[in-house]
């Protein structure tokens, strides 16, 4: 009996994640290094090390919120939630003008040297808020038409600010990855299909027209009243026709198509990057990992997605907590859309959205945020084993 204790113990920490976190991690830092070596005037070593020092706070991070159980992790929602809510403000006025002229996006502090997004630290609050609204609703209500309409309705009365907030901040991007999410929470939050299925259809027609509003004139021209930029419809543009423009706005999906391309089955090797890409370290990551070690290293990118989110997928059957299984299916819908957008973008089949790769791309509040979000799902594991325990201690009594 004591040695199916320990292994009960033992057993308390997943480390099928935690391994795949860290192959993850061995694929960024190549990708990085590969990406900053490419450009003759920077530092790739401190490149290197300052991806490595966020990789090791992100450790720190996902040991600190795996002493989280579900009761805790319930009570401290709000409060991340409300945190969130006030960075993102603050962010609108305090913003790095430098950032700001770049990118467009009014996102981003700087503290000296290091800059910080703060919405990437909003993700694993509104995971947290929105799991603990909609098993709050589904424990007061049964599922009716009415109620599921309620339950909808919740859901947005929260989403809605992180939202508007976004949008004023012009960052489209994540925006997109907070739509993800809370679609994913609906998926499997017991509202009827009947519900879902016209707004899911609504949203299709919607995606559809506006494109096809982008490639005529006279839409343009409703689009521009309606909030759209100059620079979303070069976007489209260059999906649409990427070898249309390879000299301007289409430069960067051409230049990453090719990379990816020019690596066909094996890749060029190790720090062999014969392409030149912008943004290569951080969007187009994916791009430089193409072209090193060609379909075959992508192909094993991908699998260590797939394996990481079939390993949270599992955590959430095992344990069987309503809490927790909204929990991890933000965490999922947050990463597979960042995986979908990013892969999608590098070889030319989604729209550039600046969307970067988790756990690969660079940047520290991004890595944080991924890192934390894969904390929550470890004290899934970490805390129904420690349950178990207990109860079978308690058994021998």
């Amino acid at each position: 009996m004591a040695q199916t204790r320990t292994r009960k113990k033992e057993d308390r920490i997943d480390y099928g994640i935690i391994l795949s976190v860290m192959l993850l991690a061995l694929f960024g830092m190549a990708a990085i290094y590969m990406a900053v070596s490419s450009d003759a005037s920077a530092r790739p070593m401190r490149a290197m090390i300052m991806q490595a020092l966020w990789y090791v706070i992100g450790g720190a991070g996902i040991f600190f919120v795996m002493q989280f159980d579900a009761e805790q992790l319930w009570r401290v929602a709000p409060l991340l939630y409300g945190l969130g809510i006030l960075l993102l403000i603050a962010v609108l006025f305090l913003y790095d003008p430098d950032v700001a002229r770049n990118t467009g996006a009014h996102s981003w502090f700087k503290f000296g040297p290091v800059t910080f997004q703060p919405s990437e630290v909003m993700k694993p609050a509104y995971i947290l808020m929105l799991a603990r609204v909609v098993t709050n609703h589904n424990v007061a209500m049964k599922h009716s038409w009415a109620n599921d309409w309620r339950l909808i309705g919740e859901m947005l009365l929260w989403t809605l600010p992180v939202l508007v907030l976004m949008i004023l901040q012009k960052d489209f991007g994540t925006s997109l990855v907070f739509a993800a999410i809370f679609a994913g929470v609906v998926l499997v939050s017991g509202i009827t299909w009947r519900i879902i299925l016209p707004i899911g259809l609504g949203a299709a027609a919607i995606g559809t027209g506006t494109i096809l509003l982008v490639i005529e004139d006279w839409g343009r021209k409703i689009l521009l009243h309606v909030g759209f930029k100059n620079y979303q419809f070069k976007r489209i543009d260059s999906w649409l026709d990427p070898a249309g423009a390879t000299s301007g706005s289409s430069y960067q999906l051409w230049q990453s198509m090719k990379a990816i391309g020019s690596g066909e089955m094996f890749g060029r090797g190790f720090n062999n990057l014969k392409v030149s890409v912008p943004v290569r370290e951080s969007d187009m990551a994916f791009s430089a990992i193409g072209e090193a070690f060609g379909f075959i290293g992508c192909a094993a990118l991908i699998l260590l997605y797939f394996l990481l989110i079939y390993q949270m997928i599992r955590v959430t059957f095992d344990t069987q907590n309503e809490f927790y299984a909204y929990i991890a299916t933000g965490v999922i819908m947050m990463i597979l859309f960042h995986v979908f957008e990013n892969i999608g973008m590098n070889i030319g089949l989604l729209p550039l959205t600046g969307i970067p790769l988790p756990f690969v791309s660079q940047g520290g509040s991004f890595l944080l945020a991924n890192m934390l979000s894969v904390g929550m799902v470890l004290s899934m594991r970490f805390h129904h084993q420690s349950y178990m325990f207990s109860r079978e201690e308690e058994s021998f009594k």
